[in-house]
Parts: C-alpha cells; sequence; structure tokens
C-alpha cells in the first residue's frame, strides 16, 4: 500500500470543520463531501474511538455495501483516525480473503490545524495501487466540497 497525503486551507474553525466533516451535527454535511466518491455515501455507527463505523452506499442495483471499520482514535477538533478491516456486502461482513487482505489494517487519518481562523485539514490515506489514480482525483474534489460547506 501506499500512503496519500491531501491538505486544504478552509476559513472556518476547527471545531466546525471537524463537525462537518464527521457529520457530527447533521449527517447530511458528511454525506455533501463524501458524495464526491459514491452520491449515496454516508455512515452508520459512532465516531468514538474504539467503535466499530460503516463506511455504507448503494451500488447500480440498490445493493448496500461499503467498508467495515474501527475509530483507531478521535481527539476531537484534532485528530481522527480510521483503521479499515472488513467489506460490507449486502448485511454480511467479509473479514477476511484476498479482497480484504490487499487493504486491511489500512489508516484513513483527518488532521485538523486552526491558525487564526483557518483551519488546514490533512487527510493521509493507505491505498492499493489500484486505487491511486481514483483517489488523486476525488480526494481533492471531496475536499473542495468541505471547504465550500464550512465556508457558506
Amino acid at each position: 500500500m501506499k500512503k496519500l497525503r491531501y491538505h486544504i486551507d478552509i476559513n472556518a474553525s476547527a471545531e466546525l470543520v471537524y463537525n462537518n466533516m464527521l457529520g457530527l451535527v447533521n449527517i447530511k454535511t458528511y454525506e455533501q463531501w463524501t458524495a464526491e466518491f459514491n452520491p449515496t455515501s454516508s455512515y452508520e455507527g459512532s465516531w468514538e474511538k474504539g467503535t466499530k463505523i460503516y463506511f455504507v452506499g448503494t451500488d447500480e442495483n440498490g445493493k448496500k455495501g461499503g467498508m467495515v471499520s474501527e475509530i483507531a482514535d478521535n481527539i476531537p477538533f484534532l485528530f481522527v483516525s480510521i483503521r479499515h478491516y472488513g467489506i460490507l456486502d449486502g448485511e454480511n461482513e467479509i473479514t477476511e480473503g484476498p479482497e480484504v487482505e490487499k487493504w486491511a489494517g489500512g489508516l484513513e487519518n483527518y488532521s485538523f490545524h486552526e491558525n487564526n481562523g483557518v483551519t488546514t485539514v490533512t487527510v493521509e490515506s493507505d491505498v492499493t495501487e489500484d486505487y491511486l489514480d481514483y483517489f488523486d482525483t476525488t480526494w481533492p474534489n471531496a475536499l473542495k466540497k468541505l471547504k465550500a460547506l464550512s465556508e457558506e
């Protein structure tokens, strides 16, 4: 796996950006910026450290799928670490096998650094080779949406 890194400066407090990114006040804010990855993107679960969370969406046939993950760390307004360890196929969790082994244990980290009312969001993500181009296109667009949402 390769570690990809993206960042953006947002003219808003770290608290506001963090809450929008995680959808804590309103899940719709999470769904708006993550629509860049999948128009039906959402999550089920909690952002509390140590808890399981599903990152879900539906495919073109309406079948639910996504990632089975754990919140490895969460320091409000500063840092969030997500450890991916499985795939959600309909209602079934798949945590073993060749599809999972390629990237299981990969981390997705969000850092928030506020300075004079400007928050720099940095995303670091472990990615398999076959998704490099996709994430290099999609992450910058998703962060632009988060920026627009947070600066409204």
